[in-house]
């Protein structure tokens, strides 16, 4: 679907808005809230702020369409790696009312510390239990699956491998390039694999699989242009990656890539998006969170910059290798939230073969 008809779909849509309404007493005004409408009223602020870690591009997409929808003005502030930290350090006195993008990890851990705000859009019981909070502090928007991949000049498909415990076996020492400890696609994929393992076989099993998996590894990359370069030009075979970062590389640079739908279930992280407890402005908090995570909304973004919907509503509207469909790990974000600084140091120092590690020029 082309941005403007997507556009004109958000303009024209009648999507509710959560905001607190005026009048009677306790019961009706509770009542009246959980009512969400799409005009601003006297109790509706004209300013939402939200901290984010997405494009500025896509940012600004989406701002355009909720300000010209409601009317509410979008003061948005790009904070990639910090923004985590900057909520926390303003807990005591907010300055945003939205967390926009990052892990449900961050999200999970969060809201233990009593960050943000519960909330229910109305799009929140079409979305799947695994990305979405369940008692509505937050809601994953955007789904980035991290797939195996193969160079399937140098491996058939019965060569390839099937699944991530297939990674150790001896026919692929040294066939395998992936991303350094700095990626957070990496750090994050394997918090997910310590976590099935240890669900599955036991912690002391978790640790065995990496270190396993580390001693077949070729290279740790500090850019993704240079590990893709590697299976493209046949220095390993074996790699994995986010899904639209494999597509682009298939389709714009002729890459023979083949997509592993591995036997346990793919890594899938989920960008997410979660009010802010006590923030200036809790009406246009919820209301941007209502308008950020609809089927519309996800569908434009998903157009224009490539983002994977989590709803299925939106897939419908989203680019066709989207909706392809692919087993998703099965893994547990409080656990990991709980535990992922101790694993990643743990995997950084007694791990990886630092000898390994390759930086771009």
């Amino acid at each position: 679907m082309k941005k403007k008809n997507l556009l004109a779909l958000l303009l024209a849509g009648s999507m509710t808005l959560a905001l607190a309404a005026c009048g009677g007493g306790n019961e009706a005004s509770q009542e009246s809230a959980a009512q969400p409408s799409s005009e601003p009223t006297a109790e509706m602020e004209d300013t939402v702020v939200v901290y984010s870690t997405h494009g500025e591009d896509m940012l600004d997409e989406i701002a355009a369409a909720f300000e010209e929808k409601t009317g509410i003005k979008v003061e948005s502030i790009n904070l990639k790696g910090e923004l985590a930290d900057r909520v926390r350090s303003e807990k005591e006195n907010p300055q945003a009312d939205v967390m926009f993008g990052g892990d449900s990890a961050t999200y999970a851990l969060l809201k233990e510390e009593g960050l943000f705000e519960a909330t229910n859009p109305e799009w929140a019981g079409d979305l799947d239990a695994m990305y979405k909070d369940s008692e509505g502090y937050w809601y994953g928007t955007i789904k980035t699956p991290v797939m195996l991949f193969y160079n399937s000049d140098l491996l058939s498909a019965e060569e390839a491998p099937k699944d991530w415990a297939d990674l150790t076996k001896p026919e692929y020492q040294g066939q395998i390039v992936v991303r350094d400890s700095l990626s957070s696609s990496m750090r994050s994929t394997v918090c997910c694999l310590i976590d099935y393992y240890t669900r599955e076989q036991g912690e002391e099993a978790a640790w065995d699989y990496l270190s396993a998996l580390d001693a077949n590894i070729k290279n740790y990359y500090n850019s993704g242009s240079m590990m893709y370069a590697a299976v493209g030009k046949g220095e390993a075979a074996i790699s994995w990656a986010v899904l639209s970062d494999i597509i682009t590389n298939q389709v714009d640079n002729g890459m023979p890539l083949e997509i592993v739908d591995a036997t346990s279930g793919s890594v899938v992280l989920t960008d997410c998006i979660a009010a802010i407890k006590d923030a200036p402005h809790p009406n246009a908090a919820a209301a941007f969170v209502e308008f950020a995570g609809s089927a519309e909304v996800q569908a434009m973004i998903a157009n224009d910059f490539n983002r994977v919907p989590t709803l299925d509503a939106a897939l419908a509207d989203s680019p066709e290798w989207m909706q392809t469909e692919y087993k998703a790990m099965d893994v547990d974000w409080n656990n990991i939230s709980a535990n992922q600084s101790a694993w990643l140091e743990q995997w950084e120092t007694n791990v990886i073969d630092a000898d390994k590690n390759l930086a771009s020029e």
